[in-house]
């Protein structure tokens, strides 16, 4: 391998969005910096199945009030 051309590699804390930390090593920030997860398995609804609801009927009735004078407008009246 090839001398000062590869990054710096160390340990770091790792903070899970539950509070529970581990030590990894990774090319992030300096030796001994925290990452903070704001997602993690534990908490993503792609691991835990746990999905929130979303506001649908609410965001088509906005987007008709934006765009209801838009559009092709009827000449048989």
């Amino acid at each position: 391998m090839k001398d000062n051309i590869h990054p710096d590699y160390h340990e770091i804390n790792v903070v899970m969005t539950d509070g529970t930390e581990y030590k990894t090593r990774s090319t992030l920030g300096k030796a001994g910096d925290t990452l903070r997860l704001d997602i993690d398995p534990k908490s993503h609804p792609a691991w835990t199945g746990v999905h929130r609801m979303v506001d649908t009927a609410g965001q088509l009735a906005k987007f008709k009030k934006r765009f209801e004078g838009f559009g092709i407008k009827s000449t048989n009246s």
